[in-house]
C-alpha cells in the first residue's frame, strides 16, 4: 500500500483549513463557528504533523506544538461553549445577531 506524500497530506489539511474558513464567515449560530475554529486548528495541527514527518522525521518539535495547540483548544473551547451557555440564558438564542447585547 503506498504511502500518502506530502503534498496529499497538505491538499488534505488545505481543504479542512478552508472549510472551516468559510464555516466561520457564512454561518449565524455560535456552536457551527466554534465547530468551524476547531476545523482551522485541526488543519493547523496536520501541517505541523505532516512537516515534522517528512522535513524533519527525527525531531518531535511538530508533535509537541500539535500537543500545545490541541491543549489551547480545549481551553478555548470550554470558555466558548460556558459563554454560549449564558448568552442562550439570557437571550434564549445563540444567533451571532444576538451578540450585540453583549457590547455594554
Amino acid at each position: 500500500m503506498m504511502e500518502p506524500g506530502l503534498n496529499h497530506v497538505l491538499f488534505v489539511s488545505t481543504a479542512l483549513f478552508f472549510i472551516g474558513i468559510f464555516g466561520f464567515l457564512t454561518r449565524r449560530n455560535l456552536i457551527t463557528m466554534l465547530m468551524s475554529i476547531e476545523l482551522v486548528l485541526n488543519s493547523v495541527n496536520i501541517n505541523f504533523i505532516a512537516f515534522n514527518k517528512y522535513v524533519w522525521p527525527h525531531k518531535l518539535d511538530g508533535l509537541f506544538f500539535s500537543i500545545f495547540i490541541i491543549a489551547i483548544a480545549a481551553a478555548e473551547a470550554a470558555v466558548a461553549i460556558a459563554i454560549i451557555i449564558n448568552l442562550y440564558r439570557s437571550h434564549q438564542s445563540i444567533d451571532v445577531e444576538n451578540t450585540e447585547d453583549l457590547k455594554f
